[in-house]
């Protein structure tokens, strides 16, 4: 049986803002802080999964590394799987030997997109959406969109058909609510700037 939390605070409340953090004029927005407390974790998670609580989905994916930490207990609290969307070469060397360090297991298909400082890509098993499977995108943050872009073209390449994309937080002065339009994006926390 869930602990019921007496003073219960705002979740936004629970989120670090630092200032002139990386740069002069922006707010740095950690969730580190919601994660390390036991009522802010619960009321993320309980937000969340409130706001796509009509939502029809098949299976739950998260990007690394922080849509894992989200996304993981909403599939399980829904008795759905749970997919990961892997940075390009971030298996970890210790874990695999080194001719095979930085691959996924199986065969993947990958997505290349631009960040405010260059470029990445992300990665995804072939097989991990079967073609016509509904699906939700967890994350802890939006803010330009790129990510979460990248993100639908890889699932819709697969065959799958995006549902909709919950987050912790969305930096709504950064417009990546604009970059998704055609899909449904439910966000916890919503900041005005960047």
């Amino acid at each position: 049986k869930r602990k019921v939390c007496r003073n219960m605070k705002k979740l936004e409340e629970y989120v670090r803002s630092i200032p002139d953090f990386s740069e002069n004029g922006i707010i740095f927005r950690d969730v580190t802080s919601v994660l390390q407390d036991a009522d802010g974790l619960h009321l993320a998670i309980d937000t969340m999964q409130e706001k796509i609580k009509d939502l029809d989905y098949d299976v739950v994916v998260g990007p690394e590394s922080r849509g894992f930490i989200f996304g993981t207990p909403i599939a399980y609290n829904n008795h759905k799987p749970f997919v990961l969307i892997r940075k390009k070469g971030k298996l970890p060397r210790e874990t695999v030997p080194v001719r095979k360090a930085g691959k996924l297991p199986a065969e993947t298909i990958s997505k290349e997109y631009e960040l405010e400082y260059g470029k990445a890509t992300i990665e995804i098993h072939k097989d991990a959406i079967k073609p016509g499977q509904k699906v939700l995108i967890v994350d802890d943050l939006i803010a330009t969109g790129g990510t979460t872009e990248a993100m639908i073209r890889l699932i819709e390449s697969l065959g799958g058909e995006v549902a909709g994309v919950v987050v912790l937080i969305e930096l709504a002065g950064l417009k990546g609510r604009e970059r998704i339009s055609r899909y449904r994006l439910e966000s916890a926390i919503c900041y005005e700037g960047k």
